[in-house]
């Protein structure tokens, strides 16, 4: 919004208005302290989700998400930004623990689904408060976060805790009946045995961080740090962030190119439910692998569409109509296939592939390794796309790639699989077999595996 612009970065709204004037329309936006303004959310989450290991397993699941939701409201009021880390911690975990196996791919993924709705009305409320004549549109843009920070913490006083949770802090009895509220039947026996033998065995784990480094979990390391490394290599998030400011680059007004990220944000919601209703039927790797090979296809084209205008001097002249929907078209595709793989599978993969012993640690690993990417893509996009300019697109197309190749050869699949039982599948794989070794312990709790 230009009013914002114009109040906090006056050096970027003179040349977006050739104030100071500029022909590379690729370094239009190259501000350092506009990208900090954006990253500096996910620093300060890195340092949080430091902490929030622990937090996560002396006081519950539950706990955790109410006091992160009113964190969350204590921040959005200051316009603060250390408010949401708890909950990324929390969230996936919970989910995974409370839901049903066979279902618990597509119930974690409504996480993922209610960050793209979010994002979607964060657009539509952007394009309409830009819209205000006094120029005040961004004080509400910035202070209606507080709403859904209210919802969160309504929403999280009704949520049973994770059976999971309660047995690892000694309340076995209370466990049993929330999974009795929960699966909503009586017969839970054997399922609630499961839990209690996984807990005793994760006690034997005293110091859950350094375990981790044991090559027994290595390759729950290996997954905690690649997959968020990966995740945001795709280029989505930038993409998400940076929306108004890439489309006003490429051409677009200023509500034209609010327009754009809420159709692109729309996009994306409802590719989110593809995965949904796909990711218990079709498995991870699947979904992984398609999204990956679409991401690739667009992010080339988009390199093309762009390089073609805009060439290497950033001046494109007047661009036609039909090249401005083609871009759009294409990062919606790309959205789309972001949107049912990597966005969704990058919190549900991790969230249900460790050992209860060292889950909150691992989770902790990955959201620290989500926040470190996170913040450094998003301090230096506005600077890669000055000096790389269409070959950002190039760059992150080789990622994808990568990742793809990563996912093939040393993912396993967790489709179906109960979580008590995940240790089985690393057991079972034919690369990580010779890492994990499991105890006497571990052998005699674990439930026959036929699956695989």
């Amino acid at each position: 919004m230009d009013p914002f612009l114009k109040k906090f970065f006056p050096d970027v709204y003179a040349k977006e208005h050739n104030i100071k004037p500029t022909d590379n329309q690729y370094c239009k936006f190259d501000s350092q302290v506009l990208t900090l303004f954006t990253s500096s959310l996910y620093l300060a989450a890195l340092v949080d989700s430091i902490f929030a290991s622990k937090v996560t397993r002396a006081f519950g699941r539950h706990l955790t998400m109410i006091s992160a939701s009113v964190l969350f409201l204590a921040g959005a009021a200051l316009n603060g930004f250390a408010q949401q880390v708890l909950m990324l911690i929390s969230v996936p975990i919970y989910v995974s623990e409370v839901a049903p196996y066979k279902y618990r791919g597509a119930l974690n993924m409504l996480f993922q689904l209610a960050i793209t709705i979010g994002i979607f009305v964060a657009n539509i409320l952007n394009y309409l408060f830009a819209k205000m004549e006094n120029g005040e549109g961004w004080h509400y843009s910035l202070g209606l976060a507080r709403v859904p920070a209210i919802m969160i913490i309504i929403g999280a006083m009704f949520l049973p805790d994770s059976p999971n949770s309660l047995i690892e802090r000694g309340q076995a009895e209370k466990a049993k009946e929330e999974l009795i509220k929960i699966r909503g039947t009586n017969d839970v026996d054997e399922e609630f045995k499961d839990l209690v033998a996984a807990s005793e065995a994760s006690k034997q784990v005293k110091h859950p961080w350094s375990s981790l480094l044991k090559s027994e979990y290595r390759p729950h390391l290996t997954m905690a740090i690649a997959i968020p490394f990966f995740q945001q290599l795709t280029g989505m998030n930038v993409i998400t962030f940076y929306a108004p400011v890439l489309f006003k680059t490429i051409g677009f007004g200023g509500t034209a190119s609010l327009m754009s990220a809420m159709i692109t944000g729309d996009c994306n919601a409802l590719a989110t439910l593809v995965s949904i209703f796909t990711v218990d039927k079709v498995g991870r790797r699947k979904l992984f692998l398609e999204g990956g090979a679409q991401m690739f296809i667009c992010q080339l084209v988009i390199a093309a569409a762009i390089g073609s205008k805009f060439g290497t001097d950033g001046n494109p002249g007047v661009l036609p109509k039909w090249f401005a929907l083609t871009v759009v078209v294409f990062i919606c595709i790309y959205m789309a296939g972001f949107a049912w793989s990597w966005g969704p599978l990058g919190w549900l993969v991790p969230s249900e592939i460790f050992p209860l012993e060292v889950r909150s640690a691992a989770q902790s690993v990955n959201v620290s390794v989500n926040m470190i990417f996170t913040f450094a893509i998003a301090q230096v996009f506005t600077a890669m796309l000055c000096h790389m300019k269409f070959g950002l697109f190039i760059f992150f197309a080789f990622f994808v790639i990568v990742m793809s190749i990563f996912i093939y050869k040393f993912l396993p699949e967790t489709k179906s699989v109960p979580i008590e039982e995940i240790s089985l599948v690393w057991e079972n794989h034919p690369y990580y077999n010779e890492f994990v070794k499991s105890s006497a312990q571990k052998k005699k709790i674990a439930a026959p595996y036929s699956q695989v």
